[in-house]
């Protein structure tokens, strides 16, 4: 074990790629690395990057690598594309459009499917980040697939949350309704050079200033052009700023807190449904089903059941009255 471990803490590029394609392969013995890996962790700065297909994310963060390695930081990219729910594979094109920091040894860029996992993220991506950060890179971005609801996952794995828009996405108050809005720490207006920025501009400081009026951090709103490598350092600046304002107040060991809390929690929950799916190929589970099918009990009262069995606990479902 402590062969690899070392490669690892080197940054052994071949090492860490194995490595995440066994978190990702689910391979029985990743708990005992992550277990390793864990007392390495903690010292990177985690950056998500979300917007919806077409905002350019992919081109500004290949232009923002250029950036940070300019000023001598090592960087781990998570790029997590949509699973196809036919095949099962993905497009992994995100890799495509950074090949030109392939052969530099202080990036490392690696596309992960989704495979349906909720929040845009793959299952393994948290993994995959403790990998990284006990490789020793400076900064780790992780890119996710679209916006919407579930997109709340990036807000507890990432430090600083960027949304990256542009002026023909469309109508920003459904970006808005979806909720993605009230996660983000920063504001990218990207292809800033086409008509509508200041459009645009406007209405997300006038959704602002109704959703985040109270709040401590005030998203700041940062107009780029990947294509030309504009505005770039204000980019990574007040990602800077939003991270040292963490720190300040306390809020950066409260996220990781809360990021420990979910992570138990989803595993917790995984564990048990994996468990779980076994049990529902028994007969008596099967007969249950029917027995519910026919009307003769609740599925209420087929979920008491088996919570009693599973979990060994009196656990009771009540619904609470519903007004009209």
């Amino acid at each position: 074990m402590e062969t690899w471990l070392t490669q690892i803490k080197e940054g052994n590029k071949r090492q860490i790629a194995r490595l995440i394609s066994r978190m990702e392969n689910g391979d029985p013995e990743k708990e005992k690395w992550l277990d390793a890996l864990y007392p390495h962790t903690g010292n990177a700065q985690l950056i998500g990057v979300t917007g919806s297909p077409g905002a350019g994310k992919s081109t500004l963060i290949a232009a923002l690598i250029r950036l940070l390695r300019h000023m001598g930081k090592t960087v781990g990219v998570l790029a997590v594309d949509p699973t196809s729910p036919f095949t099962g594979g993905a497009i992994l094109g995100d890799r495509v459009r950074m090949t030109e920091h392939a052969l530099d040894e202080g990036v490392f860029i690696r596309s992960m499917g989704s495979r349906g996992g909720w929040g845009g993220l793959a299952q393994a991506t948290s993994e995959a980040v403790r990998v990284l950060d006990a490789a020793g890179y400076d900064v780790i971005l992780i890119e996710t697939v679209g916006v919407g609801q579930a997109e709340w996952d990036i807000m507890h794995l990432a430090d600083t949350v960027t949304l990256v828009l542009n002026p023909t996405a469309g109508d920003v108050v459904q970006v808005f309704k979806a909720g993605i809005m009230e996660i983000a720490d920063l504001f990218v207006i990207n292809k800033a050079d086409l008509p509508g920025v200041s459009r645009l501009k406007q209405e997300i400081q006038d959704l602002l200033a109704l959703s985040k009026h109270d709040a401590p951090w005030h998203p700041p709103i940062i107009e780029t052009l990947a294509t030309e490598e504009k505005g770039l350092e204000d980019w990574w600046e007040a990602a800077e700023r939003h991270y040292a304002h963490l720190r300040a107040h306390g809020l950066l060991v409260q996220k990781r807190r809360a990021r420990i809390e979910k992570e138990v929690s989803d595993l917790v929950f995984s564990a048990w449904r994996e468990r779980f799916k076994a049990k529902q190929q028994a007969p008596r589970f099967r007969r249950d089903i029917q027995d519910a099918l026919d009307q003769r009990i609740s599925p209420h009262e087929v979920a008491r059941r088996w919570l009693k069995e599973e979990l060994r606990i009196e656990t009771q479902f009540q619904a609470d009255p519903v007004d009209d």
